[in-house]
């Protein structure tokens, strides 16, 4: 029986020694991300994007012109996977998950860049000040995102998603590229800056003051609140005030 044991702790050990040399090599062998190249973005582009927006980014009849879209517009489209679209044209275009490597959205960036003169990817730096993120949040993303960025409906069928998936660098570049039916705001960089720190403040904080129930609102939870308390006020009363001696009797 000892023996057994032995023989079955060795095995075991060289199964985790195994596994951990495979691990390495496999870790030492995976390639190392390149900047993005125009060249190897220019093939990928004609394969999986030429058909939608032509074979220079000039347009096709399923797909709009973005030779002037920018590192910022491919940069925002690829990483949330708005783009491509399973069924263009006509279809709003939604986040899910991204279609594309890393390394094949840095070289697509890199090509759509090159095609012309649209917005750089922003460098976003979220060490700003909150309060004043969460004033201009309030005045120009809180209506459509809701003022606990958890989305909302625009009008026409359109939705303003929820930001809790929405990094920094996704919040910079949707500000100044404007996509769907949220409009460009030419904000100075200190208070895009201000904005992506406040989103990412929402996006990583625990929530205040106990159940959130979902971060639907303030308006909306009041009311729940309100109801909740207002049931239970009206169960103490009741508690409170029953003759218990008679019922009982």
């Amino acid at each position: 029986m000892k023996r057994m044991r032995l023989a079955a702790l060795a095995i075991a050990t060289l199964a985790v020694i195994g596994f951990a040399w495979l691990g390495g090599a496999d870790a030492q062998d995976a390639p190392e991300l390149q900047p993005g190249s125009p060249e190897r973005g220019a093939e990928l582009f004609i394969v999986a994007c030429a058909t939608c927006h032509g074979r220079q980014g000039d347009g096709a009849a399923s797909g709009p012109a973005i030779a002037d879209a920018g590192a910022a517009s491919a940069d925002f489209q690829l990483r949330t996977g708005r783009m491509p679209l399973a069924q263009p044209p006509g279809e709003q275009p939604l986040r899910k998950p991204p279609a594309f490597e890393e390394q094949a959205i840095r070289d697509l960036v890199a090509f759509v860049a090159s095609l012309g003169d649209g917005p750089a990817i922003p460098d976003v730096k979220t060490d700003a000040s909150l309060s004043r993120g969460m004033e201009l949040f309030v005045a120009n993303c809180a209506p459509c995102h809701g003022a606990t960025a958890a989305g909302g409906a625009v009008g026409g069928g359109a939705l303003a998603p929820a930001l809790d998936r929405s990094p920094p660098r996704i919040v910079a570049e949707s500000m100044i590229i404007g996509p769907g039916q949220m409009p460009i705001f030419d904000l100075p960089a200190e208070d895009g800056n201000a904005v992506a720190s406040y989103v990412e403040f929402l996006r990583t904080s625990d929530p205040l003051g106990g159940f959130s129930i979902g971060n639907i609102g303030p308006v909306p939870e009041g009311f729940v609140g309100w109801f909740v308390g207002m049931g239970l006020l009206a169960v103490l009363a009741y508690l409170v005030g029953r003759d218990w001696r008679k019922a009982g009797g």
